[in-house]
């Protein structure tokens, strides 16, 4: 109750920053452009498309997926896999109307905007069309979400007469379908969080087996695209394969921080593989783009991402400038193999999100579309990279944005966001919920920990299992970091995290209590002992690899009962809290926040906020309308505003 009213007038500035209607920037795929229409009093996109004109925009526009319209009845609604089919004519989209995370398959005939009879329930994340368009592979999860299994379905045909492809038996691995760019290939993904492998299926024959890349190796991850033979005839081989086609492949094979490769379809031994972008170690190479000429490689170095184009012919390397000191950028969907140019996003704390296209031949870049946020002046904030010293000495990068007015003398409020885990790196981007911070007077800081992928694979290596205890430790170091040099006070200090992130809040309020006034877990994952202890749960088998088995292993169970935010709960002065959990979370049962906040609640000596707040529709993602994901983040927003001042 008492943060209703600032809830409500941040939740009024969110809705205020963005436009009646914005349309995405269009993609060119095959002979039409699609793109998304949104509203801001809609909960949901349109999805459209118009003919490609070469530049020009065609007044021709055909709705292909009105989600709003999907929506109706349904307190959570989200479109998972979307993919047109090759010839255009077909749309497959799935369902989840629950957050559970488990899908319903449709297919839509796009010249007459109705679904056909096919429909697939199960199904997990992932469809790839044959070339034909008749044939569309799909993945489906077992009882704990696991996605195990590839199957294909004939158009026109009952869902029971579907084929089985291919099954992973391994509870640790999960299993993806995806089309290569060329088109030429349906690509069948098996992996653990350290182990990977795939398989292949010529898209002109869909009922032919897959076949083996090549060999999977305990601790050796790898992925591949297609790489069509350049201007040069294709003539079979022996084996059936093309003779000139190679694979592009993505590996970490004697590569800690990966290398790009190639090599002839068909050849399955990686010592002959050939390198196209060598390993350079502090340079992790974290995807790769493929195209007919050219591979695009995004690696991070000094926890930036960089974009780094190399021309397959003669491996000539050009690396694409980025004009701020602190951003993000990602290549886009680029679904055109034989392209010209590489659409990808930019952006910064200071920057709202930019479409550009990279020019291959001429090197230029330009600005395909820039979000438009209304009020917004980005010459008023200031974004800045700064070194914390964490307990060993290393230095833990922070990204730090703030309004110019606001001053430097430790009496700000501050809010700082962490994370930690998988490898996954918290971009420096932009938000235009945030502003309501910056706007009233807070800094906000991003720590990037040891856990992340910011710094490389052993940046990685070193916040996991038997070292996870440095994810907690560095975001400490960060927060007094701040304090330190008077950004911020520990009495004016928050901390933000979600899913894992969710885990390093409870952990850090049970290590320093007192370096923090207020901390927000969302679907935290706090009970982690108890999780990792049972393998009937979601995705606890495939997490073994990140977090230790407790089961098989004395000193991961001590390990992790050492730092488990549950267990560890004492009776002493705790920071307020604002706690959310999804009902129907997949991922972090919602009785994981609930006990932990059960415990505080019994144990902790204090009488400050602390909120439990359940979504009784969603799942791990929080509310799926746009509105109700405002007034979410404007809850959380508010809490730490009433918290803070």
């Amino acid at each position: 109750a008492e943060t209703i009213a600032e809830r409500d007038a941040i939740f009024g500035e969110i809705e205020s920053r963005v436009l009646p209607v914005a349309d995405s920037a269009p993609v060119r795929k095959g002979p039409w452009e699609y793109f998304e229409r949104s509203f801001s009093d809609q909960p949901y996109v349109k999805h459209l498309r118009h003919p490609w004109g070469h530049g020009i925009k065609s007044a021709v526009e055909e709705v292909v997926l009105d989600e709003n319209a999907l929506a109706v009845g349904h307190d959570f609604f989200e479109v998972g896999s979307y993919e047109i089919s090759p010839d255009h004519r077909l749309l497959a989209y799935a369902l989840d109307t629950n957050g559970g995370e488990v899908y319903e398959l449709r297919i839509r005939n796009l010249e007459t905007s109705e679904d056909l009879a096919d429909e697939i329930p199960n199904l997990y994340y992932g469809v790839a069309w044959s070339k034909d368009s008749r044939s569309i592979f799909y993945t489906r999860p077992d009882e704990a979400v696991r996605p195990y299994q590839v199957w294909r379905h004939q158009i026109g045909t009952p869902s029971t007469e579907d084929k089985l492809i291919f099954e992973e038996p391994d509870e640790s691995f999960f299993v993806s379908v995806y089309e290569s760019r060329s088109g030429d290939y349906i690509l069948i993904g098996t992996g653990s969080r350290i182990t990977s492998d795939v398989r292949y299926i010529p898209s002109d024959t869909p009922e032919a087996a897959p076949r083996l890349v090549a060999q999977r190796r305990h601790g050796i991850e790898y992925e591949v695209d297609h790489l069509r033979a350049a201007n040069s005839a294709s003539v079979e081989r022996t084996d059936g394969e093309p003779a000139n086609d190679q694979w592009a492949i993505l590996t970490n094979d004697n590569a800690l921080d990966f290398r790009v490769a190639t090599a002839a379809i068909g050849d399955s031994e990686p010592e002959r593989w050939r390198d196209l972008a060598p390993h350079r170690m502090g340079t992790r190479i974290a995807e790769m783009d493929v195209f007919e000429k050219h591979v695009v490689v995004s690696e991070r170095r000094d926890g930036l991402e960089h974009l780094r184009v190399i021309r397959v012919a003669d491996g000539n390397e050009q690396s694409i400038q980025m004009p701020d000191p602190v951003y993000t950028v990602a290549t886009g969907a680029n679904p055109e193999y034989s392209s010209e140019t590489l659409r990808y996003s930019y952006a910064s704390p200071t920057q709202p999100p930019q479409d550009l296209d990279y020019n291959f031949e001429s090197g230029s870049t330009s600005i395909v579309k820039e979000t438009e946020i209304p009020g917004f002046n980005k010459d008023q904030y200031i974004c800045e990279r700064s070194w914390a010293s964490a307990d060993d000495g290393t230095q833990i990068p922070i990204s730090i944005v703030y309004k110019k007015t606001t001053p430097l003398d430790g009496t700000a409020p501050c809010l700082l966001y962490g994370y930690g885990s998988y490898e996954i790196c918290i971009e420096p981007s932009f938000s235009s919920a945030r502003l309501s911070l910056l706007d009233r007077g807070f800094v906000y800081a991003i720590a990037h920990i040891r856990g992340g992928g910011e710094m490389g694979r052993s940046w990685y290596e070193q916040g996991r299992l038997l070292q996870k205890r440095n994810t907690f430790t560095d975001f400490i170091s960060c927060a007094e970091y701040l304090c330190s040099e008077n950004y911020t006070s520990a009495m004016r200090l928050g901390a933000r995290g979600r899913s894992a992130g969710g885990l390093l809040m409870g952990a850090v309020s049970n290590l320093a209590p007192h370096a923090f006034r207020a901390i927000s877990a969302e679907v935290p994952f706090v009970d982690c002992v108890s999780t990792m202890s049972d393998p009937a749960l979601p995705l606890t088998v495939g997490e073994w690899e990140e977090w230790g088995n407790p089961i098989e292993s004395r000193a991961d169970y001590e390990y992790m009962l050492s730092y488990s935010p549950y267990d560890n709960v004492e009776n002493h002065p705790y920071p307020a809290m604002f706690v959310a959990a999804g009902l129907n979370d997949p991922r972090v049962m919602y009785w994981e926040p609930a006990k932990w906040v059960a415990k505080h609640r019994a144990l902790r000596s204090d009488t400050n906020l602390l909120i439990l707040r359940t979504e009784m529709g969603s799942g791990h993602g929080g509310p799926s309308g746009r509105q109700d994901a405002w007034r979410e983040e404007a809850a959380v927003l508010a809490f730490f505003v009433h918290a803070l001042s």
